[in-house]
């Protein structure tokens, strides 16, 4: 290949959506920052919202920008974004409404509501889906239970980057590794639920075809491409879940290895060739999302920097503006292993004064509180990499083999006290990198559709090429066997 081929990711995630710009040049792959935008929620009354109107105007502005670089014939465009959100169109294809945030207060009962109706454990035997109240299940039954008139007139859902693709290429489907994050989608039978949605009262003519990513939806729409400027090119389905790009772009050969995509959320998981359903992996509460090259993504969706994210809020709003590399430092010179927090419990989902709910946790436990900012970053990273601890054990009995290398990615890679603490907990091996995998993923599916590359594999192999990682040894692991000790007592009581 003598000529470099240019693609463009749209990576939208719960802080910031960015468009990045990558070049294949037939052996190595680089990725940059072509434009980036605030996304986060908007309150209206009393709900949370995603504001899609301004993050399309964004998306647009992002492609008028690539379209005009030096050199930038793009092949194609892909997008991925968070998973569970929805939007619902009428039938003529008006948008109905801004589409709620996974974090609005709607869908408090709605798990144990949808248990009175439908048992616990039938509704994971059909997905395989951890239970969380903010799955796309639980936001659909909260909308059956209020009467809700935009239900009533909708006649499609589409997941954000649906969404975003339909705007894009005129296709509405559900894309395969998003749709199966719904809770809505049997994985056993890989079709859309329609006797659980049926018992819960959920209309089924909502859903749309399931496709697999790595397909060309079809090219991009004449209105886009005369409103911004550029040339039609085509969209593809990606790994449109972000999680689902960023697992495809692990640096690993073969599939002994632990990933842990890092930033808003944790996702902690190994990659499996089929769903892994059973009261084991039900009593652990482990999920089964759909990967690349149909596989699964057998996982714990864990609250990773969320915790620090809000604090670090909390903080600019008294008055004290941090970089997280400061916090970061802030922590490292914090007293270790203090209070300890359980990432999981339920008072850390919402917004709101983060720093406080953590003190008041370690004081509720009997702890030491972590009274200044460090003390409360530290406790917070420590806390992280003993849950990665408990989780990465539970994946080892699950799936009946030992892990011996855990692989963190994403923007929450760059934090290299989380890193050490992670291999610290586990006794493990970290490697750390690449930061924009997220990215490089989604390029991958596009150069695999497009018939550029052959295989995942083969894209696997690039990334290795390409970027850098960092590796972290484990120490110290008699403080951390303590600690750990600890921890579970905790996790037992929350």
């Amino acid at each position: 290949m003598t000529t470099s081929l240019r693609y463009l990711a749209f990576d939208l995630g719960a802080e910031s959506g960015r468009a990045m710009g990558a070049s294949f040049d037939g052996v190595h792959l680089a990725v940059e920052e072509v434009h980036r935008f605030a996304t986060g929620p908007v309150r209206v009354l009393d709900s949370l919202h995603w504001d899609v109107l301004r993050f399309w105007s964004e998306m647009q502005s992002a492609l008028g920008k690539a379209s005009r670089l030096e050199g930038a014939d793009l092949a194609s465009l892909g997008v991925d974004t968070w998973g569970v959100d929805f939007a619902l169109l009428a039938a003529d294809d008006t948008l109905l409404g801004n589409p709620y945030h996974y974090r609005d207060s709607r869908t408090n009962g709605m798990m144990e509501e949808a248990f009175r109706r439908v048992p616990r454990a039938e509704i994971y035997r059909q997905t395989g889906i951890q239970f969380m109240q903010l799955n796309t299940l639980y936001q659909l039954l909260a909308m059956v239970k209020a009467e809700s008139p935009v239900l009533r007139a909708a006649s499609t859902l589409l997941t954000m980057p649906d969404l975003f693709n339909f705007w894009l290429s005129g296709v509405k489907t559900n894309e395969f590794t998003n749709a199966t994050t719904t809770q809505c989608f049997n994985t056993l039978q890989n079709a859309w639920a329609t006797d659980l949605l049926e018992r819960l009262g959920i209309p089924t003519g909502l859903f749309q075809k399931v496709t697999q990513p790595c397909t060309v939806l079809g090219m991009l729409r004449r209105a886009v491409v005369e409103d911004v400027g550029c040339q039609p090119i085509p969209v593809v389905a990606v790994g449109s879940h972000d999680t689902a790009s960023a697992v495809a772009a692990v640096p690993a050969e073969g599939r002994d290895f632990i990933y842990i995509s890092s930033g808003t959320w944790s996702l902690m998981g190994v990659e499996n060739p089929a769903p892994l359903i059973n009261e084991q992996t039900l009593a652990y509460d482990f999920t089964n999302e759909g990967g690349l090259n149909h596989t699964f993504r057998f996982l714990k969706n864990i609250m990773g920097m969320w915790l620090l994210q809000e604090c670090r809020r909390e903080w600019a709003r008294e008055g004290q503006s941090y970089s997280y590399d400061e916090l970061t430092e802030l922590a490292r010179q914090a007293r270790p292993l203090q209070g300890l927090v359980v990432p999981s419990d339920g008072r850390f989902l919402p917004p709101g004064p983060m720093a406080e709910r953590i003190r008041a946790f370690c004081r509720e436990t009997g702890q030491p509180v972590p009274e200044t900012h460090g003390e409360v970053a530290r406790c917070i990273l420590e806390s992280l990499a003993l849950e990665y601890r408990w989780v990465a054990e539970k994946l080892e009995l699950l799936n009946g083999r030992r892990f011996p290398v855990i692989h963190i990615f994403g923007g929450g890679s760059r934090n290299r006290l989380l890193n050490q603490f992670t291999a610290d907990a586990v006794g493990c091996p970290v490697v750390a990198g690449p930061v924009e995998a997220t990215a490089v993923g989604n390029v991958l599916a596009q150069m695999i559709a497009l018939g550029h590359i052959a295989s995942l594999e083969e894209g696997r192999a690039i990334v290795r090429r390409s970027f850098e990682v960092s590796v972290f040894e484990p120490r110290e692991k008699a403080s951390w066997d303590d600690a750990y000790e600890r921890y579970l007592r905790l996790k037992k009581a929350d």
